[in-house]
C-alpha cells in the first residue's frame, strides 16, 4: 500500500501545465504623439493611429489560442485589448479581466510634462528614464511589488482554471511545448496581458533576474529591457509545477520581445 501511495505521489508530482502567456503594449495616444508623459493620472483614449495599431496587433495575433485575457484598468489598455480580441475568433466567449495591479507606473509631478524634459532630469540624476523617479511617483521597487502580485494571481487562475485532470496523460503534448521554436501559436492553454511600457519594463526585469528566465538568441540584454513600441508584442512559455494548492512557475522561456514589426502605422 505504501508503494502505491508513493507512486501515486511521484505520478501528481510530474503533472504539470504549460501554458503561452503574451503581452502587448497599448497602442498609441495622443500623448504618446506629442511626446508628453501620461502614467496613471492622463487615462486618454487611443488615437486614430493608436486604434489602427491596436488593430494591426488583432490582425498578428488572429489565430493565437487565446484561453484568458488580462488587462489594466486604464482606458488606453483595454481600448487595444477589446480591438484585439475582436479580431481573434478565440476570444468570442472569453471575459476580459481588468485589474488595477496592470497599471502604468505612476510618474508622479512629472506626469503630463514633455517626456524629453524628465529623460533630462533622469540623466542629471544619473539615472535611466524607466528606472527614474520623479517626485511622488512609483519606485522601480513598487512598481516590481504590484507585477509580483499580478503574477501570483494570474498562475493562481492559470493553473486553477487550466490544471490537467486525472483523466488527462501526463506527458506534454508536442504542440504545447514549442520552447524556443515557433511562436507557440498553437498552445491550448494561452494567456494575453494587455499593459503599458514602463510597467512591462519591470515585468520584463522580474521575469528574467527573479525568475531565471531565458533571453531568446540573438537578443541583447538592451533590447529584451528596453521600452516596447506601441502595440510592441512579446511572448513567454511557461511550465507550472503544482505544490498542494499553489502553483509554481518550473521553467520559463521568453521567445520574442518587444516585436513591432507587425504594425504597418
Amino acid at each position: 500500500m505504501r508503494r502505491t501511495c508513493n507512486f501515486v505521489n511521484t505520478l501528481q508530482e510530474m503533472k504539470t501545465l504549460t501554458f503561452g502567456l503574451t503581452f502587448v503594449r497599448h497602442g498609441e495616444t495622443q500623448f504618446n504623439k506629442d511626446g508628453l508623459l501620461q502614467g496613471q493620472a492622463i487615462d486618454c483614449p487611443l488615437s486614430e493611429v493608436g486604434l489602427q495599431q491596436a488593430a494591426d496587433a488583432g490582425r498578428y495575433l488572429k489565430d493565437v489560442k487565446f484561453t484568458n485575457v488580462f488587462v489594466s484598468d486604464m482606458l488606453r489598455a483595454r481600448q487595444t485589448a477589446e480591438t484585439i480580441m475582436k479580431h481573434n475568433s478565440s476570444c468570442l466567449c472569453l471575459q476580459l479581466v481588468c485589474d488595477p495591479l496592470l497599471k502604468e507606473k505612476s510618474f508622479g509631478i512629472a506626469e503630463g510634462q514633455c517626456l524629453q524634459d524628465v529623460k533630462e532630469m533622469a540623466k542629471t540624476a544619473g539615472q535611466s528614464f524607466l528606472d527614474f523617479t520623479p517626485p511622488q511617483g512609483e519606485t522601480r521597487e513598487q512598481v516590481k511589488r504590484r507585477v509580483q502580485e499580478f503574477w501570483l494571481k494570474m498562475l493562481h487562475q492559470m493553473g486553477c482554471e487550466h490544471w490537467p485532470d486525472d483523466e488527462v496523460s501526463l506527458s506534454t503534448p508536442a504542440a504545447a511545448s514549442p520552447h524556443v521554436e515557433g511562436e507557440a501559436d498553437d498552445i491550448p492553454v494561452h494567456a494575453l496581458v494587455v499593459g503599458h511600457g514602463a510597467y512591462m519594463y519591470v515585468a520584463m526585469c522580474y521575469l528574467v533576474d527573479d525568475l531565471h528566465c531565458s533571453i531568446p538568441q540573438g537578443c541583447t540584454r538592451a533590447h529584451m529591457f528596453s521600452l516596447s513600441p506601441n502595440a510592441g508584442v512579446s511572448r513567454f512559455v511557461l511550465t507550472l509545477n503544482k505544490d498542494e494548492d499553489a502553483f509554481k512557475v518550473s521553467d520559463i522561456r521568453c521567445l520574442f520581445v518587444n516585436k513591432g514589426d507587425h504594425v504597418k502605422t
